[in-house]
């Protein structure tokens, strides 16, 4: 007969005693600090968990300072669950720390895998792990949205996920009593070992699936080794029996390096970097393939066309603010150049016009219009202002910078300055009833110039990113660990 450990992942809580009856209010501002710096970790883990899957594909191995790391956030992220609102199993506040901490009550560990899968690791993070993602997300909570097409309310409805339902009970009763039911710790303690077994396996540091049950309690079930049966202590839950013959002894594995607080914080920033920097590589390739592959045949960028309708005299669009903000020996034409209002007016003779908003006030002072305020889509918001019709045709006003009228297809060009500028559509005689489809097109020659530096500004963070990484990871000289 032997004990052997029943799972990788290993995660263990010790309830306190003697607990506050109130401080579990507060638990909320107390962890802020923890908080913020589990965002930038868990930004590394993102970044890790990538540079692992890379690794294990073609070498079959994780590579163990990179491992470290990650057990280290996941360790951390259990410490201040435990303390908050994850289980309130103690008001011990969590030690800054990737370490393993053998006196707090909150302990996780993950065994070290000497060989991982290299085909599994294309699958098992997404495919292999729905059943259990579908599971865990009924343990964690989630958000429903609620939305009208006749209006513009939305309803944001919050699920409660049963470990924070289960904690907010322990919460009232810890409250009442003074005492934390012990059967609710039992069960959240499995539930949060449901989760981080499935954490564990998503981010590619182990290759047993997760079980489907739960294993309620303190501390991890141990396995009893019967003959050819492992079973569960203190479950009847028997699992796959052991093979006959013992594999032969394995050389003990190196002791894991510790990184220092140097390396940590040049891991966490390196990652924080690369993904700051692809974001900008791969926004700069998008922007050179649109220049290159969305032109039309005049050299424009086009917006695709929103239909426009109102019963009043006009459409208005209003705050087109134009603020290029360039040095004074640059050409705003350099920048944006020619930008065009490609109309449709069908069988209307429709006028469309671009003025700036000061020279347009007076005339669209007691008219009556409906002013554009949203365009999501095909879906366009109006605010009306209430008027009478205007007192000459808009073709007969001389403040327009720009005209455009005619029925069906028609083209406005004007070359933009800075500004607050207006678009008016209306009928050409002035009547109401107006109908129109319109798009924006623009020529921008400043867009492959603007996404090759923001390529190169990105792949130099890429370099620094490696050069940080690099230096957190890299093995000792003198020592020779990893």
């Amino acid at each position: 007969m032997a004990v052997a450990a029943g799972s990788p992942v290993r995660l263990a809580g010790r309830l306190d005693t003697g607990m506050s009856r109130w401080l579990w209010l507060v638990k909320w501002f107390l962890a802020i600090p923890h908080y913020v710096v589990l965002a930038f970790l868990w930004a590394a883990f993102a970044v890790v968990s990538v540079m692992a899957f890379v690794a294990i594909l073609f070498t079959g191995r994780y590579p163990r300072a990179l491992f470290d790391f990650n057990v280290g956030v996941l360790r951390w992220s259990w410490r201040v669950a435990y303390y908050s609102y994850g289980a309130l199993g103690t008001d011990r506040y969590p030690p800054f720390t990737l370490a393993d901490v053998p006196d707090y009550p909150a302990r996780l560990d993950v065994a070290y895998p000497e060989r991982l899968s290299r085909g599994l690791v294309l699958v098992k993070w997404w495919l292999l792990a729905i059943p259990h993602y579908l599971i865990i997300g009924i343990f964690l909570g989630g958000v429903t949205y609620l939305g009208s097409q006749a209006g513009d309310w939305v309803v944001r409805s919050p699920i409660t996920g049963l470990i924070s339902l289960l904690v907010v009970v322990a919460a009232v009763a810890l409250a009442v009593t003074g005492r934390y039911p012990r059967g609710i710790f039992d069960l959240v303690l499995g539930l949060n070992r449901w989760v981080y077994r499935v954490v564990a396996y998503a981010a590619l540091m182990t290759d047993e699936y997760p079980p489907f049950r739960l294993d309620m309690g303190e501390r991890e079930p141990a396995v009893l080794e019967l003959g050819s049966g492992r079973f569960d202590v203190g479950s009847v839950h028997a699992v796959d029996p052991a093979p006959t013959v013992a594999p032969p002894p394995q050389p003990p594995a190196p002791p894991a390096r510790r990184m220092g607080a140097g390396r940590v914080v040049a891991l966490v920033l390196g990652s924080i970097v690369a993904l700051g920097s692809f974001g900008l590589v791969a926004g700069g390739a998008a922007a050179l393939i649109v220049d290159r592959t969305q032109r039309d045949s005049g050299g424009y960028l086009s917006s695709a066309q929103v239909e426009f309708s109102s019963d009043q005299y006009a459409i208005v669009g209003t705050g087109l603010d134009i603020d290029t903000d360039v040095p004074d020996w640059v050409q705003v034409r350099d920048v944006i150049g020619e930008v065009q209002i490609r109309f449709d007016a069908g069988d209307g003779d429709v006028f469309v016009g671009v003025a700036r908003e000061s020279d347009a006030a007076a005339y669209l002072e007691g008219l009556g219009y409906d002013e554009v305020t949203r365009i999501s889509g095909d879906d366009v918001t109006y605010r009306e202002h209430s008027g009478t019709a205007p007192a000459t045709e808009p073709a007969a006003q001389d403040f327009w910078t720009a005209t455009g009228s005619g029925t069906g297809d028609q083209t406005l060009t004007f070359e933009p300055e800075d500004g607050r500028w207006v678009v008016v559509a209306m009928n050409a005689d002035g009547g109401a009833g107006v109908d129109v489809g319109a798009r924006v097109a623009a020529e921008l020659p400043v867009l492959p110039w603007a996404a090759l530096i923001v390529i190169g500004v990105g792949g130099f963070g890429l370099l620094i990113a490696a050069l940080l990484i690099y230096l957190a990871v890299r093995r000792d000289r003198t020592t020779g660990g990893a």
